[in-house]
């Protein structure tokens, strides 16, 4: 196998961590949507581990980006200016939900369980960030699907 060969599957095991992590992600996303519907409810380990998986399925699209640029973009361009576009869109969502992440994870690890009223609207800033970003996950890892399944490494 040469070295370019070696890279190439790298690049293609790399793109299938992605998507496995990318659902992962939505699926663990998910659980602080849900639990955290109660404000008073604590779930710190759930939002933390949500939002890192997130954050790591990100940092590994984002770490395989320039070879997907340099090797795919212009053929699926060429090919469905739809997936292209698709692709684009799954950039800019996927950069949504893990600021949304981000910000729930914070939200919630800043909420007390006291009768603050600040720390009751957090909780609830908290639910509704999770919720938008698990929905944003769920699609963005949908139109990954889409497009590794029509192109690509």
């Amino acid at each position: 196998m040469s070295a370019s060969a070696s890279a190439v599957e790298t690049l293609r095991l790399l793109e299938r961590v992605h998507g496995h992590l990318g659902w992962l992600a939505a699926a663990a996303l998910l659980h602080p949507a849900i639990v955290l519907r109660n404000p008073r409810r604590r779930a710190r380990l759930s939002a933390s581990l949500a939002t890192v998986t997130a954050t790591l399925s990100g940092g590994l699209g984002a770490f395989i980006y320039p070879d997907y640029s340099r090797t795919l973009r212009r053929a699926i361009y060429v090919a469905s200016t739809r997936h292209g576009l698709l692709f684009e869109r799954k950039e800019h969502l996927a950069f949504a939900a893990i600021a949304l992440a981000w910000a729930g994870c914070a939200l919630h690890l800043t909420a007390t369980r006291e009768q603050d009223p600040s720390a009751l609207a957090r909780a609830r800033a908290a639910h509704l960030a999770f919720v938008a970003s698990a929905a944003l996950t769920t699609l963005v890892a949908a139109f990954g699907t889409v497009i590794a399944s029509f192109r690509s490494f």
